[in-house]
């Protein structure tokens, strides 16, 4: 807080000094600078880059046509469809791989899972437990709007 002093005569002559209310922004503007220069240095440190090895692209063969994947659909009673044929959680991974055609490991291709939006979470986790147990990591989650 600053104070104003009257001129007004010499000696001090009985005149009061009035202060001065207005706020010194000078401190402020300098730690407001420092600041902005501590963020501008650290800025760059917080990044984090990693390095990713990727294998270079490979087009398909000319000839070789998209393989139809296997859709594996939950539904609220609980019982499970490949395509359209009924199986159970003790035939899920052989169905699968049957439903897969001649593929030399079926473990190795993509296999989607879709449930009814009324079954239960117990049951859809027991579907995927069941595909890793079975080793079938490629898993895909379909999920459907419900308008």
């Amino acid at each position: 807080m600053g104070a104003k002093l009257s001129s007004g005569g010499r000696g001090g002559s009985g005149k009061l000094a009035a202060q001065n209310a207005d706020i010194n922004v000078t401190p402020f503007v300098d730690i407001m600078l420092v600041l902005l220069i501590i963020f501008m240095v650290a800025a760059p440190m917080a990044t984090v880059s990693i390095r990713l090895d990727l294998p270079p692209a490979t087009p398909p063969a000319d000839n070789a046509e998209p393989k139809e994947p296997v859709y594996i659909t939950i539904q609220e009673s609980g019982s499970l469809f490949i395509a359209e044929q009924e199986t159970t959680l003790a035939k899920l991974a052989a169905d699968v791989c049957a439903a897969q055609g001649a593929v030399a490991d079926c473990r190795d291709e993509r296999v989607f899972v879709r449930a009814q939006p009324e079954v239960k979470y117990n049951q859809f986790m027991e579907v995927m437990n069941t595909l890793q147990e079975n080793g079938y990591f490629k898993v895909g989650l379909l999920n459907e709007d419900i308008t």
